[in-house]
């Protein structure tokens, strides 16, 4: 039976998959024989499995159970050993030295000799990381490695020995180690990508908690587990689960549906199509699913806001307005976040009074309220900028993508209180993507999502030496006082002192207004009873090594 199940899903391997898809009870022999298998839908699609190109969520998550780097993140956000079981730094903070374990191997794969996978040595790292920096290659994390030495003409990426790994930086860079835990920096071997050359993206080797089976594109993605996977817990080896399925329903109220059914094991974050279906409005689970699912929260490093460009693009009238600090500080102050978030979030997020760094982060300072909802104040502002009640003020336009129509319509009806007549644009993500990308918004909405778990990584976005669009400054926002701060942050090596400049940096941007911020998301995550130690944190990161499942269970619910 086995020879012929093989040879089935060699020869037609889409017949299989589309039959798995519409009859979920045939799903094959992974689900058989009590083995455990988790499944998720990834609505974004995938494009890539090579982590040299893990740019956006859906592909950090895919390639986090396939490969691994030298240091990981726990749930606390804390970096953790994972290759390099330990490491230490010198040199004033430039100079870092990693100890590589020695039980590490790549997964089997025919790319090897006599497709067993070898064991990782320190030159797969300096092959990995010089891999990112190469201009072929085309990496879009090669500005991770902004900060490395050159020698002789080279990334200083060497080796003293197989287990011992040398990274120097042209100067101290505090959040090096946090980059260092990225997708990017995974290790992948020369021997695959000499195999599968530009097939490599479909065809990755790497030495994760699960190993790649197979893909086929918009449809299914089914990952085994990796049999000599390194990691332990509680002298148990890691990943208890036997696979991960991945499949790729674009339409989300399809994929809620399937959900609700018990046909995946995990919901990611809320969307308008059902958030009302499961959440009250106080943002707990809906009676008729309150011990049916489980729903599990955390704060997100994601700040949501909107962004005014200070100089360049856009007409005339609106540039002129726009950079009227008074009129920023107006429209800042005359909307209550806290209705917003209650009403049209189901109480998901928290208001975002504080500034650009976002709650969830070691620096965030909760008691520093910048933002409080006085449309009094705000209308004494309008009157300072020579607007009073809005009198000669022109429309400010807001472009923003449909998403989010909602938001900009209470934000558009609040300032009008004042006088201010907003007028909302809507356009594809990708044309608002680009025209902010080149500073040609005056007024837009935005989110920033963490890259690493360091406020540098959001008042970079306001350093004058970033400008969009060689860098993510896309205000056009320029302070002496900010860049002095920051430049003497990025060689504050002592965190509570650093931590103290991130808080004097955010506190600038907040007076000067460049960004009116909205709220600070959160991480949402539902999963069926049978789910357990999925876990959550503020980088919404998806781990499954530490998932298991109880058939048990979920067969008792079914009957």
């Amino acid at each position: 039976m086995r020879y012929f199940y093989n040879l089935f899903m060699n020869k037609y391997p889409a017949i299989f998959l589309l039959i798995t898809m519409f009859f979920p009870g045939c799903s094959g022999p992974g689900e058989q024989n009590g083995k455990t298998v988790f499944r998720y839908n990834e609505a974004a699609n995938i494009t890539t499995l090579d982590p040299a190109f893990a740019r956006d969520q859906a592909i950090i998550w895919a390639t986090n159970q396939l490969f691994n780097g030298l240091v990981q993140l726990n749930d606390n956000l804390e970096i953790m050993p994972c290759i390099a079981h330990s490491w230490e730094i010198g040199d004033s903070g430039t100079s870092y030295i990693f100890h590589l374990r020695n039980d590490v191997f790549f997964h089997d794969n025919p790319a090897f000799l006599n497709s067993t996978g070898r064991k990782v040595t320190a030159n797969d790292f300096v092959f990995s990381l010089n891999r990112i920096l190469d201009l072929a290659v085309a990496s879009p994390g090669a500005w991770i490695f902004n900060w490395i030495k050159y020698e002789n003409g080279k990334p200083a990426f060497t080796t003293l020995d197989d287990s011992t790994l040398i990274i120097k930086l042209n100067r101290p860079f505090p959040p090096f180690l946090s980059l260092l835990t990225m997708q990017y920096c995974s290790v992948v071997p020369k021997e695959a990508l000499d195999f599968y050359k530009s097939d490599f993206r479909r065809h990755p080797v790497g030495t994760g908690p699960f190993q790649f089976k197979m893909w086929q594109e918009g449809v299914k993605l089914v990952l085994l587990k990796n049999q000599r996977y390194f990691e332990t817990r509680e002298g148990k080896h890691l990943p208890y689960l036997d696979a991960v399925s991945i499949t790729f329903v674009a339409d989300k109220q399809s994929a809620f549906l399937e959900f609700i059914k018990g046909n995946t094991d995990f919901l990611s974050g809320l969307d308008p199509a059902y958030k009302d279906e499961l959440l009250t409005p106080d943002g707990t689970l809906q009676k008729k699913y309150s011990g049916k699912l489980h729903l599990i929260t955390q704060n997100y490093l994601n700040t949501e806001y909107l962004g005014f460009v200070l100089n360049q693009g856009g007409p005339a009238a609106q540039k002129k307005l726009v950079r009227n600090r008074s009129v920023r500080k107006a429209i800042n102050i005359a909307f209550d976040r806290g209705k917003m978030i209650q009403y049209l979030r189901n109480n998901i997020g928290t208001p975002g009074l504080q500034g650009i760094t976002p709650k969830g982060l070691p620096s965030f300072d909760s008691t520093a309220i910048f933002n409080a909802y006085d449309p009094d104040h705000a209308k004494i502002l309008l009157a300072e900028a020579g607007y009073p009640d809005g009198k000669g003020l022109d429309p400010i336009v807001l472009t923003s993508t449909a998403d989010y129509l909602d938001i900009c319509k209470y934000i558009q009806h609040q300032v009008q209180k004042i006088g201010i007549n907003l007028r909302i644009e809507i356009s594809p993500p990708a044309a608002v993507k680009e025209m902010k990308a080149m500073a040609n918004l005056p007024f837009y909405r935005a989110s920033w999502i963490a890259d690493y778990p360091d406020a540098e990584n959001y008042l970079s976005m306001f350093y004058s030496r970033n400008f969009c669009p060689k860098g993510p400054n896309y205000t056009h926002f320029s302070n002496p006082e900010f860049d002095q701060l920051y430049e003497q942050s990025l060689s504050t090596l002592n965190d509570s002192i650093r931590f103290s400049l991130y808080r004097k940096m955010d506190r600038i941007i907040m007076e000067e207004v460049p960004v009116v911020i909205l709220y600070y998301d959160q991480v949402l995550r539902f999963t069926q009873l049978d789910i357990e130690g999925l876990g959550i944190n503020p980088m919404n990161l998806l781990t499954l090594k530490y998932v298991t499942k109880n058939h048990l269970n979920h067969h008792r619910q079914e009957k």
